[in-house]
């Protein structure tokens, strides 16, 4: 659990964590009988000691919101007080960017999103590198090992699923998602931190299709964009097929450079932030707290929203856990997306959204003119496996293999590739980004890898087109077996080998 904790308030951390967790089962987001972390796990997760996390757990406990069940753990209890709703988005509380999109007024809204209207109408495995080559090992990919995933299971389930719902399995379904699914989102979302109500997750065709709702409603040709440099290809993608001006803020090994963010927000007004602050997409580096709560700062003192891209958040294998940027949000300005595909299978294509505030409808809108719906019989399939427990459950046992698998690559790229190679050893995620040494680029390097057997992404994907730098590539150290991964390296350093000698 991702709990924001200030260590330089006066507040006592065990208050903090007391609050946090009184906030989430007031307000229902913390639904009874959700087990939470148990408190050895729960320290480490936190950096801190076993004792602040018993009195915060005491405190609940003497207060009846949470109870310790012998051999089993600590559970919520049911709650008679719920908060009052967030507001409705004509009052003060939204940002300014927020009150001015509702007061377009979009009278387009009036009966297009009727649910009863709407209810009535690649896998990392080697391959051939060559007719004489040897198998080819990808490092290229960009998602996890869908082999750890029970494929059975989801079989089954989904026969379940068309026996106990038939047609209505079917249909196009409500426009938002699943009710169940995003109800089952927003547990799993409260017991990593972040609060989240159904009525504010928006389930999309996976994160990518999320990113490109928020681009539509919020961004016009010419507008200005703020991304980290290097960021996500695809969104980078998304952002010029657009026509947006893409302005690049550098990224170091804590995340990226807030300190830089201000004059940049001054220079070119942007209508947008797009960040990954948990296990950077492509470099692995995580936003430091302080860091993260200067930026939502400046985006309120500025008014431009924050797209939190939080894909691989919770594969963490060493350091503290750091909370998303929409839990230390304070109402409406994080709009955070995730997604199913990295963390179970990527074929699933099943990603959401959550936003306060009139952006909520506009996605809504949005995302009923993209593709009506996503899969109304995935959604229902995917709400039945996963339970808060056996996703947790999953997630521990992903974790457990890709933290093996990050160490394997990390002592082979030590091993087999020269010392001018650089590279930040990942706290977390699914990638190592390297750079080559001086004068070497990936673009040259590509084909003798390919002629060796082995692949990878060269780094100029993940930089605007105009900054485009060859001297980097992404290795994905999760799809690939230990033994793969010691090969593959291996290869790549003789491919190292024929480019600098060439």
């Amino acid at each position: 659990m991702r709990i924001p904790l200030d260590r330089q308030s006066n507040v006592p951390l065990y208050q903090q964590i007391e609050a946090f967790l009184r906030e989430g089962i007031m307000s229902g987001s913390l639904v009874p009988d959700t087990r939470l972390p148990a408190i050895r796990q729960l320290a480490r997760d936190l950096g801190i000691n076993r004792i602040t996390v018993e009195n915060a757990y005491a405190e609940l406990e003497a207060d009846g919101l949470i109870c310790s069940r012998v051999g089993s753990g600590t559970y919520v209890l049911p709650s008679y007080q719920l908060a009052p709703p967030p507001p409705n988005g004509e009052g003060e509380a939204w940002p300014l960017w927020q009150q001015e999109l509702a007061a377009q007024g979009r009278a387009h809204h009036e009966g297009l999103l009727s649910t009863e209207v709407l209810a009535g109408a690649g896998h990392p495995s080697t391959a051939r590198a060559g007719a004489q080559g040897p198998e080819l090992i990808t490092f290229a990919t960009g998602v996890g090992d869908s082999r750890l995933f029970p494929v059975e299971d989801l079989r089954k389930i989904i026969q379940n699923v068309m026996r106990r719902d038939g047609v209505g399995a079917l249909v196009y379904g409500e426009p938002r998602g699943y009710g169940p699914l995003r109800a089952t989102i927003a547990q799993v979302l409260a017991s990593q931190g972040v609060s989240a109500r159904p009525d504010n997750i928006l389930i999309t065709a996976g994160s990518q299709q999320a990113i490109s709702l928020v681009t539509q409603v919020l961004l016009k040709p010419n507008d200005a964009i703020l991304v980290e440099v290097p960021t996500y290809g695809g969104a980078l993608a998304l952002f010029e097929a657009a026509n947006l001006k893409i302005v690049g803020i550098p990224v170091d090994e804590a995340g990226m450079r807030v300190d830089e963010l201000e004059k940049l927000l001054q220079q070119h007004h942007p209508k947008l932030i797009y960040t990954i602050p948990n296990f950077h997409n492509p470099t692995g580096t995580c936003l430091t707290g302080q860091r993260r709560s200067r930026l939502i700062t400046l985006a309120d003192r500025y008014n431009v929203p924050i797209l939190e891209d939080d894909f691989v958040g919770d594969f963490r294998y060493d350091g503290r856990a750091q909370p998303a940027l929409k839990a230390l949000d304070p109402g409406g300005r994080v709009i955070y997306v995730s997604t199913f595909s990295k963390m179970l299978m990527p074929g699933l294509r099943v990603g959401f959204l959550v936003a306060d505030g009139p952006i909520y409808e506009e996605l809504v809108y949005s995302k009923r003119f993209n593709d009506m719906t996503t899969s109304n019989l995935i959604q229902r399939s995917l709400e039945s496996y996963v339970t808060v427990g056996r996703f947790e459950a999953h997630l521990r046992r992903s974790c457990q293999v890709y933290r093996k698998r990050r160490d394997a690559m990390l002592w082979a790229i030590r091993r087999y590739l020269p010392p001018g190679v650089q590279v930040n050893p990942p706290q977390g995620g699914l990638y190592i980004w390297a750079r080559l040494p001086q004068g070497l680029s990936t673009d040259q390097l590509l084909p003798f890898a390919w002629e060796q057997g082995v692949t990878f992404a060269p780094g100029r994907a993940f930089f605007p087109t105009a900054q485009a730098d060859s001297s980097y590539m992404r290795l994905n150290f999760a799809a690939q077996s230990p033994d793969d991964i010691t090969e593959g390296i291996k290869r790549l350093g003789q491919a190292i080998a024929k480019l600098a000698a060439n």
